[in-house]
């Protein structure tokens, strides 16, 4: 506890030298602020720009940020110097992954309060939020374990974070983009979000996740058995 610890206040202290990682935090929690207020269109649904980026930063921050730190980590050899320190695998994983989640879930709270979610609906918002962020973050440890060094991680990550925030998005325009993203979380998420106080939850949304949470843990584990973090 005390190594995750440790990784997670050094994480904490670099986030403001860290541009690349600060913006992807600030990125879409301030947009909705300024889309929310300035633009009103007539016949728009309710806190439409809260529901759409509250799904591109579930699929684009959390994933982002899991593969660049550790991808850069291992390029700088400072994830070797940690694990040289008596720093076990996944204390690192463990201070890392709770930076991760607690930032992101810090700009959920700001969708929430822009969206007007009160009461039931916010502790639904919230969970829907984590769980998100919880599964872009797996996806990207996988991404950051598997790649040697940030550039190869980040022409990884870019297509992989295109395909899980803009797909549900997409997917309103074009029935069969919508056929192909019903199997990824972040449309299920996206459809939890958009049902909130008005539908019943659906299992095939419960099914999916979980599915996709069971695929990604397995890669997960199959990346740090062959690559492990050095």
């Amino acid at each position: 506890m005390r190594n995750s610890y440790a990784v997670f206040m050094k994480q904490l202290r670099e986030t403001v030298k860290n541009k690349t990682i600060l913006i992807q935090f600030l990125m879409f929690p301030v947009m909705v602020i300024i889309m929310e207020n300035a633009i009103k269109i007539e016949n728009m649904p309710e806190h439409f720009f809260v529901k759409l980026f509250a799904v591109m930063f579930v699929g684009m921050a959390p994933l982002t940020c899991m593969s660049a730190i550790i991808s850069e980590e291992k390029e700088k050899n400072t994830l070797r110097t940690l694990l040289m320190s008596n720093v076990k695998p996944f204390a690192y994983l463990a201070g890392v992954g709770l930076y991760v989640w607690l930032m992101c879930m810090a700009g959920a709270v700001v969708f929430a309060v822009c969206g007007g979610y009160r009461g039931f609906d916010f502790c639904m918002f919230m969970l829907i939020m984590a769980i998100g962020i919880l599964l872009s973050q797996l996806t990207g440890a996988v991404i950051g374990v598997c790649c040697k060094n940030q550039m190869s991680a980040t022409s990884v990550t870019v297509p992989v974070m295109m395909i899980f925030s803009f797909l549900p998005m997409l997917s309103m325009f074009n029935p069969t983009i919508e056929k192909i993203a019903k199997i990824t979380y972040s449309h299920q998420l996206s459809i939890l979000i958009n049902g909130l106080g008005n539908t019943a939850i659906e299992p095939q949304s419960i099914l999916v996740i979980a599915a996709n949470f069971v695929l990604f843990a397995v890669l997960f584990a199959v990346a740090f058995q062959r690559k492990g973090l050095s």
